[in-house]
């Protein structure tokens, strides 16, 4: 093949990607604009963890903000991140249009499950947090005030807007990232880098790391750190089959 066949297949392959880049940036687009319009709504979406968690304490609550834009940038925040979440399965589909046309028919086999997981363990991450993690992180969160009795004033929560709101799109894109640890250990599985006994036999420093991970990830209180560690965990062991799985797989194949 001369230089000029390598070039211009190089050149076709830039403009391919060009093309599913504009796509996927313009389908984000689109849904930022309709993720704003109804930013109100998926704001009420956002808080009604915290105002579940509050409505039977017998106090009246409310959430501040304390600058002029900041409600502003919060709805343009919670718009963008909404959109990219809405718009993550369209985007991996235009990476998988992408490298499709270069695969061979059994590596298409291999990882299209994997770009339809992805999606599915993120969102699975995302209802973790929102269904179970914040309603106890904020009562724990909440246990914390006091009534005066014991100090000259009291002590009430005021949260803001933008920083409770901060605080639940970072943790679910936390948790939403961490739950693709089954997809990265599998894929490494796949190209001989890890296998089920090399996991298993270092289960114990995984363990270390997992929480480690939690505390970086999470704000500092054991609910959320626990929260996301103890799925973590299942979620290795998990990996553990997948990886056995794999080798078995790739085993008959080769006895075949």
């Amino acid at each position: 093949m001369s230089n000029e066949e390598n070039e211009g297949g190089f050149v076709s392959h830039l403009t391919e990607l060009r093309k599913r880049l504009i796509h996927s940036f313009i389908f984000l687009i689109i849904f930022f604009v309709i993720c704003y319009i109804f930013a109100e709504y998926i704001y009420g979406f956002l808080v009604d963890p915290f105002a579940q968690a509050v409505k039977d304490d017998g106090s009246d609550r409310r959430l501040i903000f304390t600058a002029l834009q900041e409600t502003f940038l919060t709805y343009i925040k919670v718009s963008f991140f909404t959109a990219f979440f809405v718009t993550c399965p369209f985007i991996l589909m235009q990476i998988w249009k992408f490298i499709a046309p270069g695969l061979y028919k059994h590596e298409k086999v291999a990882i299209l499950p994997y770009l339809v997981l992805t999606p599915i363990l993120f969102f699975l991450g995302g209802m973790l947090v929102y269904y179970l993690i914040m309603p106890l992180a904020i009562k724990f969160f909440l246990s914390f005030e006091s009534t005066g009795m014991s100090t000259s004033l009291p002590i009430q929560l005021e949260a803001k807007v933008n920083e409770y709101l901060s605080l639940v799109m970072k943790l679910i894109f936390a948790f939403g990232i961490s739950f693709q640890l089954p997809i990265v250990l599998s894929l490494l599985a796949r190209i001989g880098v890890v296998d089920s006994q090399f996991l298993k036999e270092r289960r114990k420093y995984v363990v270390v790391i997992i929480f480690a991970a939690a505390a970086l990830l999470t704000p500092p209180d054991p609910i959320t750190q626990i929260g996301l560690a103890i799925p973590l965990l299942i979620l290795y062991e998990l990996s553990i089959f997948s990886v056995k799985f794999i080798e078995n797989k790739n085993l008959e194949k080769t006895d075949a």
